[in-house]
């Protein structure tokens, strides 16, 4: 079983900066990638930015040029650093962890964190 815990999310004004951690506890042997996905009021929910294992990053158009994700394989943790945020980005963020379908003891299935508010003021 698998638990994500996120923080880092708030206000900020346009322009400004914020970070997102979150933290993967318990078996990630499975570990196929790890992302931000977000859901802003009255849309589905998207992918902001994804990590593979093998370290492969994918981001969102909206987003290329301004986020960064990255991971802290010690710690079990993934981050996104998000600058020059636009009041667009008001969402809640959500962390996923995504397992791979083979290997041993391996299943396919998608992890959620509890979901971060950020909030980008004009």
């Amino acid at each position: 079983q698998v638990e994500l815990v996120e923080s880092g999310g708030g206000l900020v004004q346009g322009g400004g900066s914020l970070r997102l951690v979150c933290r993967v506890f318990g078996d990630t042997i499975c570990m196929d990638a790890m992302g931000w996905y977000r859901q802003a009021s009255g849309n589905e929910r998207e992918l902001v930015a994804l990590v593979t294992s093998g370290e492969s990053t994918n981001y969102a158009d909206s987003v290329k040029g301004r986020f960064t994700i990255s991971r802290d394989n010690a710690k079990n943790t993934v981050y996104l650093q998000m600058n020059s945020l636009e009041p667009k980005d008001t969402a809640v963020y959500y962390c996923n962890f995504r397992t791979r379908g083979y290997g041993t003891g391996c299943r396919r299935n998608d992890y959620w964190g509890q979901g971060t508010q950020v909030t980008v003021s004009s």
